[in-house]
């Protein structure tokens, strides 16, 4: 597991991830799978699609995971009323 990838759900954060935290994880996440800290030119390309369809896919897990049988979207909107 890449250490520097956080967990990105309540109760763990506060709020929602922000697209910012979701692309940094998936960022980090097809770094340490392909080993590259950075492309070279001819890999940028489909190191980018990769970042984007990890983020997508993290977004998408996130929006659909219940913390205690409750959505995530229910567990935040309780924290912020109460």
């Amino acid at each position: 597991m890449c250490r520097s990838i956080k967990t990105l759900r309540p109760p763990v954060l506060p709020e929602e991830a922000t697209e910012d935290e979701i692309r940094a994880a998936a960022l980090q996440y097809v770094r340490k799978v392909s080993g590259f800290r950075a492309p070279a030119a001819h890999n940028r390309e489909v190191f980018e699609r990769a970042v984007e369809a990890v983020a997508q896919a993290t977004a998408e897990l996130l929006d659909g995971l219940e913390v205690r049988g409750r959505s995530v979207r229910e567990a935040e909107a309780e924290a912020e009323a109460g």
